[in-house]
């Protein structure tokens, strides 16, 4: 299952995150997962919320420039070796892991990865073939309640 991530690109500068969390929360948009990459001129804001489409208009009315891409998020126990399987599996089947990110689920029993790869659906089964169980975007936002 995959699941749309909102990612926003904005300048490193001060206030810049509480700009973009602020905007979203005025507009009763809930995030439910939040990743942040820098470099030293511009910031990446990977985010999973409970309604893209609406967090992207909003956004992009207010100036920052925001896509939406297909992410793949899996479910392990977390423990030491939870994501080492999982990598394992990608590995055994030549998949192209473009960026991940992880969280807490259920209250730390388990852990969840999120991975954008260079083709989600080949990885998605190259998981479910090896028993792996991925989550949809209720799942994910269940977790943020």
């Amino acid at each position: 299952m995959q699941i749309r991530q909102i990612s926003i690109f904005m300048p490193n500068r001060p206030g810049q995150l509480s700009q973009i969390c602020r905007a979203l929360s005025e507009s009763d948009i809930n995030i439910a997962t939040l990743s942040l990459a820098d470099t030293s001129d511009f910031g990446i804001v990977r985010l999973i919320v409970d309604d893209h489409e609406k967090a992207k208009e909003v956004l992009s009315r207010s100036g920052h420039a925001v896509t939406v891409s297909e992410v793949v998020a899996v479910c392990v126990p977390d423990r030491p070796g939870g994501m080492a399987g999982v990598l394992q599996c990608l590995d055994k089947a030549g998949v192209d892991i473009k960026y991940s990110y992880a969280f807490a689920f259920h209250k730390g029993e388990k852990a969840v990865l999120v991975f954008k790869f260079g083709d989600n659906a080949a990885a998605e089964r190259a998981l479910a073939k090896d028993g792996y169980v991925t989550l949809d975007e209720d799942q994910i936002g269940e977790n943020a309640r």
